[in-house]
């Protein structure tokens, strides 16, 4: 007898982001701090940012009422009303956003956001046609490649890449290319883009919103790294909002990640659909998140810490680890970084490499040197990627680790690179 349904063996047989998360949670323990640990997502730990989380705990460690509420009641499925409202007005202040509180959901984290509305948005409609969540630019974030519950449901586009110097290059979107017919159900980019740092300028956010709204479709805005918070960029950016437009904010990525917490601002209807997926797949959600962060959005302390401290960590840690580059990796081979304009990641193109990047990737394993390779970051190609050689040429880099352990990981790369290309 089978064990598993079909969306059971989608889910349960495993996974790219699965699969390395493992990797690099197993090499990491087993190679205790030997290793140099290049290849995950986790922010940094910031001691003026973390000074203030310790505060908030002990504020509500100190407060009967809040502590009773934070642990031992039930916020509703939509979120804490209070922090919906807090969250709303700041964006109406900061942007002029025409929202309210029924235009946010909160999730238990960014991925647990996106299951929710790719699944409410695509799949097998109710006449039998299959719709899909749409990624203009890949390579995209790992994490959304086995949240379709219907096969087949997720599709990319692949970008136009141009060259910006002798050793760099940037992802555009090739608009000529992006699908607007009954099968899209919506588009989804993320800005800054996970795994590459690419940033959408304001053009292209509003050039693929117009094709959206003219498609009658959503679009939707991962801004786990954006705008206002933590506000990891590093060029000049408009966060743009429509009545079509989805964005996903995360606290994640402001040193919050244990928290599990996200928020989906969209038009009430979605938002309140949202809803009552937590309802009915998790009930509520968890309040940490929310009663940490909820006063300091009200007072203006998250965006102090998001402008002030976050932002200018990671540029730091950007411009070090680029100089790193520069000074390490060999001249003469066809190495190319793309543009880092935000984010906590080098995406490394190999070009004509004679290993692909997940032997590359064990190369840099047998040193303890731990990257991610590029090809799971790209998914949803169909046969448009079998002869796309630059998939399986590229590898992500994480900058947020210690300046030490960044510094000894580059030149190691920049060693395995030689090797690799005969030099």
């Amino acid at each position: 007898m089978q064990l598993w349904s079909n969306f059971g063996e989608r889910v349960a047989a495993g996974s790219g982001i699965e699969e390395l998360m493992e990797d690099l949670g197993h090499a990491l323990a087993d190679g205790g701090e030997d290793c140099l640990m290049l290849g995950g997502g986790n922010p940094a730990f910031i001691p003026e940012v973390e000074a203030v989380w310790e505060t908030r705990m002990k504020e509500l460690v100190s407060d009967s009422a809040a502590l009773r509420k934070t642990l031992a009641v039930y916020d509703p499925p939509r979120g804490n009303p209070s922090f919906l409202r807090s969250l709303a007005s700041m964006l109406r202040k900061e942007y002029g956003w025409d929202i309210t509180e029924d235009h946010l959901a909160v999730t238990g984290g960014g991925q647990t956001a996106f299951f929710a509305l790719f699944n409410l948005l695509a799949g097998t409609s109710p006449s039998g046609s299959l719709r899909k969540i749409h990624f203009p630019l890949m390579p995209e974030y790992i994490g959304y490649s086995n949240q379709g519950i219907s096969p087949g449901s997720l599709s990319g586009s692949i970008p136009e890449i141009r060259k910006t110097s002798p050793h760099g290059f940037k992802y555009h979107i090739d608009f000529s290319v992006l699908p607007t017919d009954e099968t899209v159900a919506a588009y989804c980019v993320s800005r800054p883009t996970n795994p590459s740092g690419n940033v959408l300028d304001d053009e292209e956010i509003s050039k693929l919103s117009a094709m959206a709204k003219k498609a009658g479709i959503p679009l939707i805005i991962d801004n786990a790294y954006g705008l206002p918070f933590p506000n990891i960029l590093f060029r000049q950016t408009t966060p743009l909002w429509a009545d079509h437009h989805i964005f996903v904010f995360s606290l994640s990525k402001l040193g919050l990640p244990g928290t599990r917490t996200a928020v989906v601002v969209a038009k009430p209807q979605i938002a309140r659909a949202v809803a009552s997926m937590t309802a009915v797949t998790g009930l509520a959600n968890g309040n940490f998140g929310q009663a940490i962060t909820r006063p300091l959005i009200e007072d203006g302390t998250l965006l102090h810490l998001s402008q002030n401290f976050i932002r200018p960590y990671y540029e730091k840690k950007m411009r070090f680890a680029r100089a790193k580059v520069a000074d390490c990796f060999p001249k003469e081979s066809s190495y190319a970084l793309h543009e880092t304009e935000g984010a906590l990641f080098l995406w490394l193109w190999l070009p004509d490499c004679p290993l692909n990047s997940r032997q590359f990737y064990q190369k840099l394993k047998e040193k303890k040197v731990l990257v991610v390779p590029g090809e799971p970051f790209f998914f949803g190609l169909g046969k448009d990627a079998d002869s796309w050689r630059h998939r399986h040429e590229c590898i992500r880099i994480s900058f947020a680790m210690k300046d030490d352990v960044v510094e000894r990981g580059l030149e190691l790369i920049g060693a395995e690179i030689s090797r690799a290309y005969g030099m």
